[in-house]
């Protein structure tokens, strides 16, 4: 089982990004996931640093941490230069890179920033021919594409990524039609959102149904989960974090439904609950917002209880 951080990065100075996510490589946690977005909804004041910049300045100052985004937003950016961005930083990380990527999702920012805001099915038909074009941007000494949305002519894309035949691509969403589809066809990795958790068998059914249908061993997909952790190391301390969790991250997340709670032991019966669902990895956002005494204790007391 592995276990990553999943870390908004909303009005949290680099300072202290930069601090946990060294003591996370320290800890032997697997990967920190930061979001692709320019403003933080119903939170428009907070600094929000850009996605890329924070996994590439994260990238180079940790050693075996693996960074990503949950997600990237494809229509933020063209495929082909996306492509390129993502082979430099498998590059410049040496092979560190989770290539996180979705559809898009946030029509006010999508607005605010100028970008046409289609429909779920034609952003999810961009999401899928992007991925086409980007794998072979990935492999091809020159890649050459023409689809209904992008397109290239003897694009190069040197350096290769360091990872082989490429980084791992993770797609997060929860659409059964459309969306688990695009799963199928192109995710090394799906994700699972919070707020889809609890339909996670159905899901995976239908993913399954997918795979088959292309001929493809539904194995070969690691099944990740976007979760929130609200720790404490005994009853009285959780009681205080629940509290701060529920004052801070409950404005935006219906914690009760959600969140995985309680003492080290609490959370480790829940962790082994969700393995059981199928779920192979956990991109975490503690109550405490990585707080370095949580960071430690989930390391110490709660993963080598689950790996």
């Amino acid at each position: 089982m592995k276990f990553g951080l999943f870390f908004p990065q909303v009005g949290v100075p680099f300072p202290v990004i930069r601090a946990r996510a060294q003591l996370a490589d320290q800890l032997g946690y697997d990967s920190i996931m930061f979001v692709d977005h320019m403003w933080s909804r119903g939170m428009p004041e907070m600094d929000h640093l850009e996605a890329w910049t924070v996994m590439s300045a994260t990238a180079v100052l940790t050693e075996r941490l693996k960074v990503g985004a949950l997600v990237l937003c494809n229509s933020y950016r063209n495929p082909a230069l996306l492509a390129k961005m993502a082979a430099s930083l498998d590059a410049v990380s040496n092979g560190r890179l989770i290539f996180g990527i979705g559809a898009g999702w946030m029509d006010e920012e999508y607005r605010a920033y100028g970008y046409p805001f289609p429909s779920a099915r034609t952003r999810i038909e961009q999401l899928d021919e992007a991925l086409e074009l980007i794998k072979r941007m990935f492999a091809a000494p020159s890649a050459t594409f023409q689809g209904k949305y992008y397109g290239v002519e003897e694009a190069v894309n040197n350096p290769k990524p360091v990872q082989l035949p490429h980084p791992p691509i993770l797609i997060g969403g929860a659409g059964e039609k459309r969306l688990l589809a695009v799963v199928a066809r192109h995710a090394d990795i799906w994700n699972c959102p919070n707020n889809a958790a609890a339909e996670l068998p159905r899901k995976l059914a239908v993913l399954h149904d997918h795979c088959t249908a292309i001929g493809r061993d539904p194995n070969t997909i690691e099944i990740s989960e976007q979760t929130i952790v609200v720790l404490g190391k005994d009853e009285a301390a959780f009681k205080q974090k629940w509290e701060l969790a529920q004052a801070t991250l409950g404005r935006v997340f219906d914690l009760e439904k959600t969140a995985l709670r309680g003492t080290p032991a609490q959370v480790i019966d829940q962790l082994r609950a969700r393995c059981q669902q199928g779920v192979t990895s956990f991109m975490i956002l503690f109550g405490d917002f990585h707080a370095p005494e949580t960071l430690a204790l989930f390391a110490e007391r709660v993963a080598p209880a689950c790996r």
